[in-house]
């Protein structure tokens, strides 16, 4: 498999992908996770990334112009035991309580639903590096294309070779409403430092709608993240 030429489908050439996880190992052999945001509206466009005591989380670059905080400002990515979580909403302290409770991961998600945005839908993504047994998981919880219900789907991998990793985005590209992804995680690049990753994806993310990227990489605690505003 070509994973540049997914790259280059899905993200390069992809004009709107929306929000993004990534998670893997790069050519070193270091767990990475990676995670983005990117927005069409003035509300979705005015945020950032912030990292305080290892949690990273957006926040409004500038809290006059916010109009719904709902969707927009939540924790992105926190540890809980031997886990590393990341998500695009509130979901993440989901994750997190259910996790340090002694759940599974897909368990914490059954209560969750698809994002209330009428027409768009967006899916709920999330991912996570679980250290003690080197396995990553990643589910995607989406509104039925038949109903109002939500389909939840998880994938779990315990062989990640290095210089890869599994990626879930919230729309296959831009329209209206938003195309929503559908089907399996596909595969990525995942080569050089967390520094070189970083910049790989955020100049492959289109320039006009990308909003924020982090990339972290799990073991000694290297994080770097890149704001458009």
């Amino acid at each position: 498999m070509n994973v540049s030429n997914n790259f280059k489908k899905h993200i390069a050439e992809n004009v709107y992908p929306g929000r993004g996880i990534v998670i893997g190992r790069n050519d070193k052999n270091s767990w990475v996770v990676i995670y983005w945001i990117m927005g069409r509206s003035a509300n979705s466009r005015n945020r950032i990334f912030k990292c305080k005591n290892n949690i990273v989380s957006t926040e409004a670059a500038d809290p006059l112009l916010v109009e719904d905080p709902s969707l927009i400002i939540y924790n992105v990515m926190r540890d809980a035991n031997y886990w590393i979580i990341v998500s695009n909403g509130s979901h993440t302290d989901t994750i997190y309580n259910g996790l340090m409770q002694g759940k599974d991961f897909h368990t914490t998600l059954y209560d969750e639903k698809h994002e209330p945005d009428a027409p768009n839908y967006t899916s709920r993504i999330s991912g996570g590096v679980n250290r003690a047994n080197s396995e990553i998981v990643l589910a995607r919880i989406s509104k039925s294309p038949l109903t109002d219900k939500s389909e939840h789907y998880y994938y779990r991998y315990g062989h990640v070779p290095p210089g890869y990793g599994y990626c879930v985005t919230t729309y296959t590209g831009d329209g209206d409403p938003l195309p929503a992804f559908r089907g399996n995680p596909f595969m990525l690049p995942l080569k050089g430092s967390v520094k070189q990753i970083a910049n790989t994806y955020w100049k492959g993310l289109n320039a006009d709608n990308r909003v924020s990227l982090m990339v972290r990489s799990i073991g000694e605690f290297d994080l770097q993240i890149i704001n458009k505003y």
